[in-house]
């Protein structure tokens, strides 16, 4: 999976796409986009991981009666994301009649089919960012906000319901560790060049001593890329890999960065 926050790019979004470098230029919408639908990928994945990391057995726990049981915020979720999307694109959710259900009735739902709900309206985003016209006008900027704020602020509720319960949520685990290997330095210089992650939004790739580094085009500093297999790099700031892709001859054709959950693959452009 896809609140423009100044605390929300604690990863590799934030190396790519750094908040200081917002104000500069990005080829207009296009690029603004990307940064909504890596926001959405951030909190959609953390939103998903803390729902499956509940146990069932907890799902209608609520620190204090006035406040929504997690089984509850798991349907609010789907719902208003159904509600929110629908806004910045032409698709439309079609409605059925578990979706007319009082929202006590789905909250107390398995566990399973909440889940498997909230990931079926995070890919109903999914499109509908894909498929938005851009930033067109107020109202899209508007829905936008809204919806990536709703996701954000339901992850800070749910991640305070998981402290009370004794459980570490999503976005505070330590990444897996990784082992970095020793690639020849002609390996390394063959995927130096620049990639196009989206309109607007390009990875630099350079070649530093016996070091391979990425930088973005909206500014911001050099990020070390790691091999740990001949075509696989990390970076020990954050969870995130890049997969570099060649085609049948053996020349390198673009990469595929992995995080959230997601893979957007970015062409080799020079």
């Amino acid at each position: 999976m896809r609140f423009i926050h100044a605390l929300a790019f604690f990863s590799f979004s934030a190396l790519i796409v750094p908040v200081h470098g917002l104000a500069q230029a990005v080829d207009g919408t296009s690029g603004i986009m990307f940064i909504f639908e890596r926001s959405a990928d951030v909190y959609g994945s953390r939103l998903v991981a803390a729902f499956d990391s509940i146990p069932a057995t907890r799902y209608d726990y609520r620190p204090t009666p006035a406040q929504q049981s997690i089984g509850y915020i798991a349907q609010h979720l789907e719902q208003a994301n159904y509600g929110l999307c629908e806004r910045f694109s032409d698709l439309k959710h079609p409605r059925t009649a578990a979706d007319s259900l009082a929202d006590t009735v789905k909250a107390r739902w398995p566990k399973d089919t909440l889940v498997a709900r909230l990931r079926a309206s995070l890919r109903f985003c999914d499109d509908a960012l894909d498929r938005a016209a851009g930033l067109r006008s107020p109202a899209t900027a508007n829905s936008l906000l809204g919806f990536e704020t709703d996701l954000a602020e339901h992850y800070s509720q749910l991640a305070v319901y998981m402290r009370l319960l004794g459980l570490v949520p999503p976005s505070a685990l330590p990444p897996r560790p990784r082992v970095a290997i020793t690639l020849p330095r002609a390996t390394l210089a063959s995927y130096v060049g620049q990639y196009r992650l989206a309109p607007g939004v390009e990875l630099e790739v350079t070649i530093e001593g016996e070091s391979l580094l990425a930088r973005a085009s909206t500014g911001g500093g050099a990020v070390r890329l790691w091999p740990e297999a001949p075509s696989e790099f990390f970076v020990k700031e954050a969870e995130a890999q890049v997969t570099f892709t060649r085609n049948a001859t053996g020349a390198v054709t673009g990469l595929v960065l992995h995080q959230y959950g997601r893979d957007r693959a970015g062409a080799k452009i020079r």
